[in-house]
């Protein structure tokens, strides 16, 4: 019975390709609006993934994500140092200046101050430099975005020039030579991301009382990161978060403070909705245009179940293809996009969320042509 079933769904090809576009459309959107909205939520931590070697990050109590910087009193840093379980401590300086180009244009950056001594904190890879050449007088290392982009010059054609090793610009009146061009994470505000020293970056940046930003704490080898983490808010007053809990802790941030998941779930919401409604309608009007041979079956002593197999047995071809089809359009889609400023970032979680999706579909579809085929009478196929 289970061939029948394929073949009564492959002979009519119109409405077998109208079910399968349904549940595709669906499964595209889900994944597709899904991905996006994991994408750009990876990029509002991009900095705490850039720097992987970092086991807690310790801030004023305050501070609800990562661009929310509430300065430290400096000797937060030596009272962090004492606690028992921590190998080491860093500062860091995060902050936004504005930077004046060659050409006079003038760009809103990211300032990373790090670790003068360790230069902790620093880019994760190097396109050109290295790192230690952050030690030179007034050097400054530039991700390769904003160097190929915001911070490019324009060159006599007009044509773009990236910034390159050996040029210079200026940060609040002070001057700044690039010594190298790192790759990092796009993170989730566009501005180009610069990296200093720690003891420069407070010098180009506006004189406040409180400049230490962040402390960045390796803990001992053995060590139970938790309860560092534990251990050093309890002695020193301050907030110690592991690097997950504080990712965790900017994801929801703007998960509960901005429009951006309504926006994405009200697309995939649409997706599902119409997906379903094509689909719905599409299976409905396939069995119904096939209750002749469901009634002949059914005249013949085939019993409902067997019937309701064969109805499920179609329902879940389609939406494996539907499937198999709009996860694939959608993965073609993130690829062909990779190196665009567009975020797309697909997980397993995302497509089994996807999945789950289809398989209401689907069931939906089914129960509608189940209820036709059960109350179906067999007398129907021999009138008229």
């Amino acid at each position: 019975m289970i061939s029948v079933a394929l073949k009564m769904l492959l002979r009519d090809k119109g409405k077998y390709f109208g079910i399968v576009m349904g549940v595709t459309l669906a499964s595209m959107v889900i994944t597709q609006q899904g991905s996006i909205f994991v994408g750009i939520m990876t990029r509002t931590f991009a900095l705490i993934s850039d720097m992987g070697d970092t086991d807690i990050w310790v801030m004023e109590p305050k501070v609800q994500f990562i661009d929310d910087t509430k300065p430290l009193q400096d000797t937060a840093l030596n009272r962090v140092r004492g606690v028992p379980g921590v190998a080491h401590a860093a500062p860091l300086y995060k902050g936004i200046l504005r930077v004046r180009l060659e050409s006079g244009e003038f760009q809103n950056c990211n300032i990373i101050g790090i670790d003068d001594a360790t230069l902790t904190g620093g880019p994760p890879e190097m396109i050109e430099g290295r790192i230690e050449d952050l030690r030179r007088a007034d050097a400054v290392i530039v991700d390769i975005i904003g160097a190929t982009t915001r911070l490019a010059r324009r060159g006599p054609d007009g044509a773009p020039v990236p910034l390159a090793v050996g040029d210079t610009m200026e940060l609040n009146d002070r001057r700044g030579v690039v010594v190298g061009i790192s790759r990092n994470t796009r993170p989730f505000q566009s501005q180009p991301m610069i990296y200093t020293t720690f003891s420069r970056a407070t010098q180009y940046a506006p004189r406040e009382r409180k400049q230490l930003t962040f402390i960045l704490v390796k803990a001992d080898a053995g060590q139970n990161v938790q309860d560092v983490c534990d251990r050093i808010a309890r002695e020193t007053g301050l907030a110690a978060y592991t690097r997950d809990q504080f990712k965790s802790m900017t994801v929801s941030y703007f998960i509960n403070n901005t429009g951006i998941p309504i926006n994405f779930g009200i697309a995939v919401s649409l997706g599902f909705i119409i997906g379903s409604v094509i689909t719905g309608f599409m299976f409905y009007s396939f069995t119904a245009d096939n209750l002749r041979y469901f009634g002949t079956l059914k005249a013949m002593g085939t019993s409902d179940g067997t019937l309701l197999r064969m109805i499920m047995t179609q329902a879940m071809v389609v939406g494996v293809v539907g499937f198999g089809l709009g996860t694939g359009a959608a993965s073609w889609f993130g690829a062909s996009m990779s190196g665009t400023p567009l975020a797309f970032r697909l997980t397993w979680e995302l497509l089994f969320v996807a999945g789950t999706a289809v398989v209401v579909i689907c069931l939906i579809s089914a129960m509608l042509s189940m209820r036709r085929v059960i109350t179906l009478e067999p007398a129907v196929v021999f009138k008229g």
